[in-house]
């Protein structure tokens, strides 16, 4: 299915544009079509005529309050690959007709320690996010499930010529998420690491870790998806939901990565640990998790959390991705899928990423 490209409407005054957009008008409603108001073009920001959006576990989260209270009408989408169809007077990164992409974030304060150091998703007064949040003139953000999308230079990136914008869309998030607790510890040659789940993250973590030259296990509640698993480059799959699995592989890994937005019984995983080893969750569960501190104290181990990455660090992300020929797994959908998709994956039934065609909002 190839995307058509559409031209942003006009509003009739100088300060916005109305696209088409999906949006959520209420926590746990069904979204629906609609219109939403993009910025004018300022100096350092591109327009980017949206090709695909990803769909992702957080969009799901958030549109129905599952992390907290939402801004509504909620637009999300932090998974955005498109086409750059006009560039602001000072831009110099970009150029019409450039390939490119939006993550989870689209500002910071530009200022502090951390995006000075490229570190922009731990910015001291808060990163601006892609949807659900304020931009600092004070208007709602709404993220990729929409036709246009105005954003700063300093925080679109370029997606590599080798890689198909459709399966590059989810690179945006699910790709960086992963990428960067793997970059972070090292995974590589003489490295087992064990990815805790194969869906939208999972299936990318198992592709870069071995990509990186790591001996990769996959951790999931069954081997239902064995096969896709050792196709994807984990030489191993097992069930946590036999016992057996934590006896068999107690000590085992030097790194563990939890791309599970459910609880887990935490001290069953650290005990798979190798001494000195870390655990690091990437998934988000809505609820509060337990730990006996002796679980990491014994061993010396190590529980850490990660949250996506910086935009050089995506950038390299994506690079490393195109080097590699690693695109997402994605199942094509058009926008009237997208609440039937929300339905598919909290059922786990997407192998592995629903990417929407923005041609069709």
């Amino acid at each position: 299915m190839t995307a058509q490209t559409s031209t942003p409407a006009s509003t009739g005054t100088a300060s916005t544009t109305t696209v088409s957009a999906y949006a959520a008008p209420s926590a746990k409603a069904p979204l629906e079509r609609t219109t939403i108001p993009r910025r004018p073009v300022g100096e350092t920001d591109v327009l980017i005529d949206i090709k695909y959006a990803g769909i992702c576990h957080s969009d799901i989260h958030q549109a129905r309050d599952g992390w907290g209270e939402g801004i509504f009408p909620m637009v999300p989408g932090h998974e955005i690959a498109g086409v750059v169809t006009e560039v602001g007077s000072a831009v110099t990164k970009f150029a019409v007709g450039d390939r490119v992409g939006v993550g989870c974030m689209v500002d910071s304060c530009r200022e502090c320690e951390n995006c000075k150091a490229g570190l922009e998703q731990y910015c001291d007064q808060g990163n601006v996010q892609t949807y659900n949040a304020l931009g600092k003139d004070g208007e709602p953000t709404y993220g990729g499930y929409s036709t246009h999308v105005v954003v700063d230079e300093a925080f679109t990136v370029r997606i590599p010529d080798a890689l198909s914008l459709d399966v590059a869309a989810p690179l945006l998030c699910a790709g960086i998420t992963t990428y960067s607790p793997l970059h972070r510890w090292q995974a590589g040659p003489g490295k087992k690491v064990a990815v805790v789940g194969l869906g939208g993250l999972g299936h990318m973590a198992v592709k870069i870790a071995h990509a990186m030259g790591a001996e990769v296990t996959v951790l999931s509640q069954s081997l239902r998806k064995k096969d896709d698993g050792l196709r994807l480059g984990a030489e191993h799959y097992y069930a946590t939901s036999d016992d057996a699995t934590f006896e068999q592989l107690a000590g085992s890994f030097d790194l563990i990565l939890s791309t599970v937005s459910a609880p887990l019984p935490l001290d069953k995983y650290l005990g798979l640990l190798r001494p000195e080893g870390a655990f690091v969750n990437v998934g988000a569960p809505e609820e509060p998790v337990s730990l006996n501190l002796f679980s990491v104290i014994g061993g010396g181990k190590t529980l850490a959390g990660s949250m996506i990455g910086g935009i050089r660090e995506t950038q390299e992300m994506l690079d490393f991705c195109a080097e590699h020929g690693l695109g997402s797994e994605i199942e094509l959908i058009s926008a009237d899928q997208i609440n039937e998709a929300y339905e598919r994956v909290l059922a786990s039934d997407v192998r592995y990423r629903f990417v929407i065609d923005a041609a069709t909002i």
